[in-house]
């Protein structure tokens, strides 16, 4: 007795018949396929965007460096506004690990435009006298003209932060560009680029601390002092500042590290990625929820194939399998074209902040993972139904 035994499907076939029934029907499988990439671009997007950002901070860390600490005075006992003493900057150079010190002071002079604009008007600039190396020792550079020197910090010139110079109306440093600062004109010598170390500077009028003294009543005292240690010892650099800055009253000195507002800031920035992330799911969701309908359809259209298929021997697994196949040929041709998507996204918007485009390889292979399992998930049902159609129904359907 002759047993028949079906013939079984090589994987190729089951690639090949699986293809077969999503070129049947183009225009319901591509927008099924969107679905699915628009959720797998918007995740891809946001940890492609996140991870850019991410270098980027790095990338401007490594440049400007992590061991800047900067010493404030901070309150006395009673509330009252202490100040640090004269001799602080002198006595924190002293450390071994120190390798540089320079400070502010801020002054009450205001800056203006001209002499019309009424005295109320500050824009929230402050006036600061600044040491000769300052922008040095805080990572800061110039946008044009140039910074302090010997020969123009006893005098009324100033450098202008970024902030400051928007405010004020100055485009470009020059000798014939002047602003009216305590009551007299100063020329400004520099303008500041973007400071990130140190911000408090982009929104400062900074002048020579000889001049400030002379020209503006200022009374000498630092009021940021900044430090560079050597990397492996700024920890221990930190733990000592306060005491040696203000030996009798250290309880009244604020200690800082500027690079940690900037990791704080990016740690903010992953509960928003956290929430884009979930919008993202939810669209790939709706993908998936597409492809489901896809199938569902696709077995309701093609009771005759299945029944034809099944009457010429076709197994229950071997139209299961066909089914699912579809499902998963439709869902990785939305996954690779998401990841595409997301790609273009992360370097166009990279691109126009000017950072470096970075997608991580996880966050790639993955989406396309995910859509695979989103696509078996969603065409397990319909594939099993199919499956289960007898011939003679599915032959005698409309």
């Amino acid at each position: 007795m002759t047993v028949l035994v079906p013939a079984r499907l090589r994987p190729r076939d089951v690639i090949r018949v699986g293809g077969a029934g999503l070129r049947a029907r183009p225009l319901r499988v591509f927008l099924s396929a969107l679905g699915i990439a628009i959720g797998i671009a918007a995740m891809l997007g946001v940890v492609g965007i996140s991870a850019s950002s991410q270098e980027d901070l790095n990338r401007q860390l490594a440049a400007l460096g992590t061991n800047l600490l900067t010493v404030s005075p901070g309150n006395t006992l009673f509330g009252e506004a202490s100040h640090l003493p004269a001799e602080a900057e002198g006595m924190i150079g002293q450390i071994a690990p120190v390798t540089a010190v320079t400070a502010t002071g801020t002054t009450k002079a205001k800056v203006y435009r001209n002499d019309h604009v009424p005295e109320a008007e500050t824009g929230s600039i402050s006036v600061t006298a600044a040491r000769l190396d300052l922008i040095e020792d805080v990572g800061a550079g110039l946008a044009s003209g140039t910074w302090l020197n010997e020969a123009t910090h006893g005098y009324p010139a100033t450098v202008l932060g970024t902030k400051a110079a928007d405010r004020l109306g100055v485009v470009h440093a020059g000798p014939d560009q002047r602003v009216w600062l305590g009551g007299q004109w100063f020329t400004v010598v520099g303008v500041l680029a973007p400071a990130p170390l140190a911000p408090e500077l982009d929104s400062a009028a900074l002048v020579g601390w000889p001049a400030a003294e002379e020209r503006l009543g200022f009374d000498g005292y630092a009021t940021t002092i900044y430090a560079r240690a050597q990397e492996a010892h700024v920890v221990e650099v930190r733990g000592v500042l306060a005491a040696t800055a203000n030996p009798e009253q250290p309880n009244e000195v604020e200690v800082s590290r500027p690079s940690d507002v900037l990791a704080a800031k990016q740690a903010t920035d992953a509960t928003l990625n956290a929430l884009l992330l979930g919008l993202g799911g939810v669209a790939l969701l709706v993908g998936g929820v597409g492809v489901a309908n896809t199938m569902v359809i696709s077995v309701l259209e093609r009771r005759a194939e299945i029944g034809l298929r099944r009457s010429l021997g076709a197994t229950r697994g071997q139209v299961r399998v066909q089914f699912l196949a579809e499902s998963l040929l439709l869902s990785a041709i939305g996954g690779v074209g998401g990841v595409l998507l997301g790609i273009g996204v992360t370097a166009a918007y990279a691109g126009i902040q000017g950072w470096p485009a970075i997608v991580p390889v996880w966050a790639m292979v993955g989406g396309v993972l995910a859509t695979l399992v989103i696509g078996g998930v969603a065409g397990f049902y319909p594939a099993v139904r199919a499956a289960r159609m007898s011939p003679t129904e599915a032959l005698a359907a409309p």
